[in-house]
């Protein structure tokens, strides 16, 4: 038997209390929404996304990523995926959780291909003061990714000091700052572009070039001598290699993963 207090009997004899009950309901369900969308698990992922145009096919990209699997990754030094990552709302997702093959070599995922020169474009999101990053033309024959590839740095910026510009989000990490910071707020996806061609590379962000480097120029090789990649003879000598994305024991999620195979003299 329901035991009504003489305020809900007010409310009942007003016609009042079933709206109370609905109200109270949406509220919940927007609450729960709301964490589930803070944890990337809760809206539709656009058709757009982890797909390619009839135009993309025919200027010769290639997805990554099919939206539902981790087919054509596996780990760095692996031959598997290792622990830690896992497919969530069609998104690559890396729990920032060590598994049971943590140690080294790290968790980091790389691509079963190698590639040479490309535009690479993707999304990622990141939570509070996480970090990670997108490495290229990453070799195994060192005990790090790093200490082959160079990083597209995906970064929570606030972590960092007014200064720090070198490590922001979009720098090729520690040697060239982006322009500006387009980041776009926490838990919300960036578009990413990546374009390596020979010795010429680009990072942009969210439709701005961010910056642009010649591998082995002076200005490289200046501020090459004044980092740890000094210690690390083929840091950036290999002419092609992984994509590689980075764990740094950060959840991080990246999705629309592609890939256009770039000739010395294609247009962009």
């Amino acid at each position: 038997m329901i035991t009504w207090s003489r305020h809900s009997r007010v409310l009942l004899a007003a016609g009042l209390l079933p709206l109370c009950f609905l109200l109270v309901g949406c509220g919940s369900s927007s609450d729960e929404s709301a964490s589930a969308a803070s944890n990337g698990t809760s809206s539709a992922v656009p058709d757009s996304v982890n797909a390619l145009t009839d135009a993309e096919q025919q200027d010769g990209w290639q997805l990554l990523f099919d939206g539902q699997s981790l087919d054509g990754w596996r780990g760095f030094k692996r031959d598997s995926v290792p622990g830690g990552w896992t497919v969530e709302n069609g998104a690559m997702h890396f729990t920032g959780e060590a598994s049971s093959q943590d140690g080294s070599p790290p968790l980091t995922l790389i691509t079963d291909s190698t590639y040479a020169d490309f535009e690479l474009r993707f999304e990622w999101k990141i939570e509070a003061e996480g970090n990670s990053g997108v490495m290229y033309r990453v070799s195994e024959q060192e005990e790090l990714p790093y200490e082959t590839g160079p990083e597209y740095q995906v970064l929570d910026n606030s972590t960092l000091e007014d200064d720090d510009t070198v490590h922001m989000s979009g720098s090729l990490y520690g040697l060239y700052a982006p322009s500006e910071d387009v980041t776009r707020p926490i838990g919300e996806y960036n578009d990413a572009r990546i374009v390596v061609r020979g010795s010429h590379v680009e990072h942009w962000l969210n439709g701005t070039k961010l910056l642009e480097a010649e591998i082995g120029s002076d200005t490289w090789t200046k501020r090459v001598s004044d980092t740890k990649f000094a210690n690390w003879p083929n840091f950036a000598q290999m002419d092609q290699g992984h994509i590689a994305l980075q764990d740094h024991g950060h959840p991080v999620w990246y999705r629309d993963v592609k890939l256009r195979p770039l000739s010395q003299d294609a247009e962009m």
